[in-house]
């Protein structure tokens, strides 16, 4: 018999916290077992196997890369038990289970929300779970099945060839600050100006941060030398509206602010433009909600129109 039959939802169990403890007797104490037994179960598994799953140490155990790739295989396991799991406990109170939704900063304000109402216009019942996070967190929690869609700046680097995407759209980036900011009296600001107060940037090596940089390096400018780091949203409208710094936001994510009344554009052209796609997983069977969820984000974009 091969040796995935003979595989229990215990032994996935067993496999994820030695993973995660790197360490026989501690894993045995959080599984309520013996140390002997957990040791033998790890043994006669390498053995079906056929390969080493993990280094032994005198500190305790390493992953190898066929361990690393089987314990990948558990966690995805895992969050579709979570996800069963769930699905069932929305089904069983009425609901039509769940959508798992990641968005970064550049669709959060925006895109995301509209796309979520018109969701709920169609499937009332729905239950919809959204996780703010940078993109190479959420492609992760994608990958791994946690998440079913994933809605932000392209990011080619993080592409996983079971990840399917679709482009939504191509905008503009704008400086930003608070209404009433200095540099909205008088005349139109100069670089010179701008950059004389602290920035909000993403942080490096995102894709609105990689915008920014190639849209300063058209302007033959740089950074100045006072700002901060931030990847929360939130944190930086709250920062915006409470001090004289200019923030960075993609033109559509400004443009639900200034309706707010949170900011202003400042009025100095950036040349950086930034492309926000849809990713999911490509998986033979999508559940409804799931497949609807990525009608309603095509739907938002298209009432939309260009920036």
């Amino acid at each position: 018999m091969d040796w995935t039959h003979r595989l229990r939802l215990r032994n996935l169990q067993m496999l994820l916290s030695l993973a995660q403890t790197r360490n026989i007797s501690h894993s045995a104490a959080a599984l309520n077992t013996t140390q002997p037994a957990l040791s033998k179960w790890l043994r006669e598994l390498e053995d079906d196997i056929g390969l080493p799953l993990f280094e032994r140490h005198a500190r305790g155990l390493r992953p190898t890369s066929y361990g690393e790739a089987l314990i990948a295989h558990a966690r995805r396991i895992e969050a579709q038990l979570d996800r069963a799991h769930s699905d069932m406990e929305a089904m069983r109170e009425g609901g039509s289970g769940q959508v798992l939704i990641g968005t970064s900063g550049a669709a959060a304000p925006d895109t995301v929300p509209l796309a979520m109402l018109a969701l709920l216009r169609r499937m009332p019942q729905a239950r919809i779970r959204v996780v703010e996070s940078t993109m190479d967190q959420l492609m992760g929690q994608l990958a791994q099945g946690e998440l079913d869609i994933v809605v932000g700046r392209s990011a080619p680097e993080l592409h996983d060839p079971a990840i399917r995407s679709e482009a939504l759209y191509l905008e503009p980036i704008h400086f930003v600050a608070r209404p009433l900011h200095p540099l909205f009296e008088g005349r139109e600001p100069t670089w010179d100006a701008v950059v004389g107060y602290r920035w909000i940037l993403w942080p490096r090596g995102t894709p609105i941060r990689n915008a920014l940089d190639a849209a300063l390096a058209a302007a033959g400018r740089s950074l100045p030398v006072d700002y901060v780091e931030s990847n929360s949203a939130t944190l930086n409208i709250t920062l915006l509206a409470h001090s004289d710094m200019v923030g960075v936001a993609s033109h559509r994510a400004a443009m639900r602010l200034v309706t707010m009344n949170a900011v202003r554009i400042v009025p100095l052209r950036l040349s950086g433009f930034g492309s926000v796609e849809m990713y999911w997983r490509n998986d033979a069977l999508r559940p409804a909600g799931v497949e609807t969820a990525l009608e309603c984000l095509r739907e938002v974009v298209r009432g939309q129109g260009e920036p």
